[in-house]
């Protein structure tokens, strides 16, 4: 087990050990994460962001500093952001006025977000549509050829 023993530069105080066999509780195989806590730390002001610098067997790193209330907020969002599931319906309109000139899915295809659904013409520029969510085509209400109206519903996902 090592451990990393965390001291302020300039005046020589502990500010925190570190254990780096534990991992970020949201760390993932492919993306390694660490929080750590310096309560004794004063970070500098440089163009509106707070740093403070570390230095590791002679490796100086600028690191960013984030206000724990804050760190604790974006976590939470992020968290309930990505544990959002969407059960009903979800309306694909028309961005713009136009001529729907393909539709690339029929009911009942399985999609994934990002999936092309149609494409719009409009001014001579053709608009692809792409798919919200992952989801199954559950209707369509558009046709090539047919004239669509700005917030006209074209293809529902459920």
């Amino acid at each position: 087990m090592t451990r990393i023993r965390v001291s302020d530069r300039a005046t020589g105080e502990h500010l925190a050990d570190i254990d780096t066999a534990l991992p970020h509780p949201d760390a993932s195989a492919d993306r390694a994460r660490r929080a750590i806590v310096l309560p004794g730390a004063v970070p500098s002001t440089v163009r509106g962001r707070r740093s403070v610098e570390v230095v590791i067997d002679g490796w100086r790193f600028d690191v960013e500093v984030e206000d724990v209330a804050l760190a604790d907020l974006r976590e939470r969002a992020t968290n309930a952001r990505s544990s959002a599931v969407h059960d009903g319906p979800t309306e694909v309109r028309a961005i713009i006025p136009g001529r729907v000139v393909s539709v690339a899915v029929v009911v009942g295809d399985s999609i994934k977000a990002g999936q092309r659904l149609l494409a719009v013409e409009a001014m001579k520029m053709e608009n692809e549509l792409r798919a919200p969510r992952d989801g199954t085509i559950e209707a369509i209400r558009v046709a090539p050829g047919q004239t669509v109206e700005l917030g006209q519903p074209m293809v529902i996902i459920r």
